[in-house]
Parts: C-alpha cells; structure tokens; sequence
C-alpha cells in the first residue's frame, strides 16, 4: 500500500493537512433541494469532501419485521432495520445532481457503497474513490470489487478486532488497490469519546503501512482534534444543517457554524503536532536573551573577590551562563566591574588559587 493517498488531486497521509469529510447520511430528510444546499454548505465550512451514502432499502436488508431486522438499543430503538433506511437513503436519481453540484463549486463527493450495484451506479458517475462503513467490513466480496476499480478505499474499523482488519486490508491488497485509508472507529450512535482509545491510530498506521483516520460518532470537537494530534490524516465527522431539523442522525452531527470550527481546530492541531524538533523556533530567537546570566550585583574592584554578594544569575542573557556559576565564584575581578555589567571570562583573574571566603 502507498504511503499517501490522492483524492481527486489532494494527497491524504503523513504530513499532509487532515482530509475533512462531511457524512451527509441520511440529514437531507428527503429534500433534493436540503441535500444540495448541504453540499455548498460543507464547502463553506471547509470540507475537503462529502460523503454520501449509495444503497436502497431493499438492496441493504429486507423487508421484514422479525427481531432480528428490529433495532433494540440507542436512537432506532424498535425500529426495523427497513423503515430506518426507507428514511435515510438518498435517492440514486438525486446522486448524480449532488456529484454535479460538488464538481461546480470545488468539493470532492463519492460515497459510501453497500453492495456492488451501488459500485457500477458510482462508476457511471466517476466517483473518486469508495467508502465501506464499518459494518461493512467483513464483506470481503464487497471490498475486493471495490478494489478492482482501482480507486482509492477508505475502510472504517469500528466493532471490528484485529484480525478482521487484517483480512480487510488483504482483500483489496489482493484485488488491486494501492491506495488504502483505514478508519477508526467506534459504531455508536452517539459513541462515548472514552471509548474511542484514540492511541490506536498511530498503531494502526504502523501495523499497516497505510494512512489512518478518524470515523467520529461523539459529540462535539474534541475527538477529531485529538486524534489529529495523535497523526490521524483524515476526520469523518456527520453534518446536518440544523439538529432542529431532526433526522435519523441530527443528533451527533454538526451544524455547519460547529463544522467550520472543528475544521480550523483540527488544522490548528496538525500544525501544532509538527515534527520532532528541539531547537529554538524563530518566534523563541529574541527571547534567548532574556534568560538567566551571570551579572555584577554590586561594583567590584580589581582584584576584589567575587562573591555571592556580588555576582548572581539573574535575566538578561547577556552575561555567562549561569553553569559557571560556581567557576566564578571565589575567583578576583581583572579589572574594575560596574553593577549591572554582564560577566564575561575577560573580568575574571585566573592565575590565582580560587579563594573560599
């Protein structure tokens, strides 16, 4: 796998600024006209890319009541597994408006794609590249004919172990796919930042040789830009345009004012994450000389002895460091010294034995 991932121009991966992704989901709430105001409502909040997501309900689950097709737990608690995405899909006529709309105004759009229609329809549209959601990954077919399309995969990880991350990644490695993009992920709705073990990312980057990123279901800012700090290259956050307006996932997504901030967080934090550096930085180089020195406190003689008295280490700089302290206490003045005067090893007389006193 590469290194760095190319996104419809933009590189993705070690040292390049986060890639930001707005999860439209399902927050359109039907509306054609709410779906593409989401898209120039991301590119103003400065995403880089907005993700839809391409199934229908029939190509996704059945139609069908048994408890197994019920949710039990979180925002969909009782409802089937059909009725929650007759709801939350976005029409595949729609599709093509939305990528036409992202082209016009210079966002990135693909999708996240649940089964290989959905990957012949986003082909049609040239998408630039492919989502499978987390519980998506264990569908090797699905990943393997993603990966012989030979655009870059993005794969999320949530409730997935090790291993099973293991064999995703083999099975596009194995299908043709050279530009990879893991995910981590916790799949709840809404997740609990301390559940998310952010230090995984930079181990999994490690463990694969492959960009990580962020999938993010809490609430709020904090996650994403922690987990940029700790090397994620990519964030995928949900975005609505008004929790008010409800919607399957309103309630852990971001409104675009919320969005705009988190992104100029997560920039701010790659830049803060920097390299490993310990030399003085430009904005630090005139405060050098305001550290501690060695200074006369007191004026001194020719040939009077130093003494705490009279020598101390105090700011500006400009004097011996304060180390040398010591090598200077209990020696005698070579010359006359002012107060104030910085010390130098030209005001020190040397040829004498140091004195104690």
């Amino acid at each position: 796998m590469r290194s760095e991932v190319h996104i419809s121009g933009r590189k993705i991966g070690t040292g390049q600024p986060p890639y930001i992704i707005a999860e439209m989901s399902g927050n359109h709430n039907g509306s054609l006209d709410q779906a593409l105001e989401m898209v120039n409502r991301a590119k103003i909040s400065g995403a880089d890319a907005v993700k839809l997501q391409t199934y229908t309900p029939d190509t996704i689950t059945l139609d069908h009541d048994g408890l197994e097709f019920t949710i039990r737990e979180g925002p969909w608690d009782g409802r089937t597994l059909h009725d929650l995405y007759e709801e939350a899909y976005t029409p595949w006529e729609w599709q093509r408006h939305l990528f036409e709309r992202a082209r016009d105004i210079g966002i990135t759009a693909f999708s996240s794609v649940f089964d290989e229609t959905a990957v012949d329809f986003l082909e049609s549209l040239d998408t630039p590249a492919y989502k499978i959601s987390s519980f998506e990954l264990v569908d090797l077919p699905l990943i393997r004919y993603c990966a012989a399309t030979g655009k870059p995969l993005i794969l999320s990880t949530g409730m997935a172990h090790l291993g099973e991350i293991q064999e995703a990644v083999h099975a596009a490695s194995e299908a043709g796919c050279r530009e990879l993009i893991l995910m981590h992920c916790i799949s709840g709705y809404p997740a609990l930042p301390e559940d998310y073990n952010l230090r995984t990312i930079p181990h999994m980057a490690e463990a694969f040789s492959t960009p990580v990123g962020v999938s993010d279901h809490t609430l709020g800012a904090s996650v994403p830009v922690t987990a940029v700090a700790l090397g994620a290259c990519a964030v995928e956050k949900h975005f609505t345009l008004s929790r008010s307006f409800g919607g399957p996932d309103a309630g852990f997504s971001m409104e675009p004012g919320e969005f705009k901030t988190m992104v100029e967080e997560c920039q701010t934090a790659f830049k803060a994450a920097g390299r490993v550096h310990y030399e003085p930085v430009g904005a630090e180089s005139g405060n050098r000389e305001l550290r501690r020195s060695l200074y006369a406190v007191e004026d001194v003689l020719e040939g009077e002895l130093l003494k705490p008295a009279k020598v101390r280490s105090i700011r500006p700089g400009r004097g011996l460091p304060p180390k040398y302290l010591q090598d200077v206490l209990g020696r005698r003045a070579a010359c006359d010294i002012s107060r104030g005067t910085p010390l130098s090893w030209a005001h020190i007389k040397w040829e004498d034995e140091r004195e104690d006193e």
